[in-house]
């Protein structure tokens, strides 16, 4: 019988699903220490990681020889796990696109409107105690409907936010991508990232995470963007220069932004939390109980699949 380690607690009904594995299931939530990667890769047969795990290339070369022959990663992102260092070792990587579209789609659209409504401030300010009632000028915010969003990344998930863009607030849809994409929908492909940033009232980020994207979205991306312009990042934390970021919005260079991930998650740095143009989610992108079900469906697929033999469904 082959021996699974799940490095989170995962829903009751993905587990049933792995009883025919000797299956240990770690019960703490954060990232597996550095002891324990490397006992991982040591110990057992296949491992269903998740982000934070981080199999680093460091791992690797500590167990040049790992018991563990796949790592079936529980989410669509895999920039925690050297993938071609695991190559070498002989470990097959997986992953669960597709169960997570619509969800981390959603988030956006949570966040876009949040962000340009003020609803997190708003939220804070009935909180306090100290709204003094409505009147014509309070919290003015931006108006969604009819406005321009840019997409960078158009892959699934940002041809999720973009139709949702699109057919339910009327918003126009212009994107950068590493190649043109055939859509049902009416789209401009822009080529460069600084010309997109600079044309749209929202710019949305729907890229991997990984050394090619790290501070995609850099001082020179935010200085173009447009003054009542708002960033949505529902991709990874390092997508963005933080730092760069918390000065545009200290400035109120921008319009505001909306976060679902940080560049040195969890910590959100202090500068972060004290601004109000900003709203901050706890990385809720798939945080709805059945996607998470189908999430660990998938892990789970992907390593009966490996062990009877057969392509996984989802290798990367």
């Amino acid at each position: 019988m082959k021996k699974i380690l799940i490095t989170r607690p995962l829903p009751d009904e993905v587990l049933d699903l792995l009883s025919g594995f000797d299956l240990v299931v770690r019960q703490e939530n954060t990232p597996l220490g550095n002891d324990e990667l490397r006992n991982a890769l040591r110990e057992f047969d296949g491992v269903l990681p998740t982000l934070g795990d981080a199999f680093s290339a460091d791992v690797f070369a500590e167990v040049p020889a790992p018991r563990c022959r796949i790592l079936a990663n529980f989410g669509v992102g895999f920039n925690h796990i050297d993938v071609k260092a695991a190559a070498g070792a002989g470990v097959v990587v997986t992953n669960t696109p597709g169960a997570v579209t619509d969800a981390t789609a959603d988030t956006a659209m949570t966040l876009m409107l949040m962000s340009a409504r003020r609803a997190g401030e708003g939220e804070r300010l009935v909180r306090s105690g100290n709204w003094a009632g409505w009147h014509p000028t309070q919290m003015l915010g931006l108006h969604l409907t009819g406005k321009t969003v840019g997409i960078v990344g158009m892959g699934r998930i940002g041809q999720a936010i973009a139709k949702r863009c699109h057919f339910g607030f009327g918003m126009s849809v212009k994107y950068v991508s590493r190649s043109p994409k055939e859509l049902d929908f009416p789209a401009e492909n822009l080529r460069e990232l600084g010309l997109l940033a600079g044309q749209v009232d929202v710019l949305v980020l729907a890229v991997p995470g990984g050394a090619e994207t790290r501070h995609l979205i850099d001082a020179d991306i935010i200085a173009a963007m447009r003054p009542h312009a708002h960033l949505v990042n529902i991709s990874r934390g390092d997508v963005v220069d933080e730092a760069a970021l918390i000065d545009a919005l200290q400035r109120g260079t921008i319009g505001g932004a909306g976060l679902d991930v940080y560049e040195g998650e969890p910590h959100v740095p202090q500068a972060l939390r004290d601004l109000d143009n900003v709203v901050l989610l706890p990385h809720l992108g798939t945080a709805a109980r059945e996607v998470r079900v189908d999430m660990g469906q998938l892990a789970v697929k992907n390593l009966q699949a490996f062990f009877a033999m057969k392509e996984p469904p989802n290798r990367v």
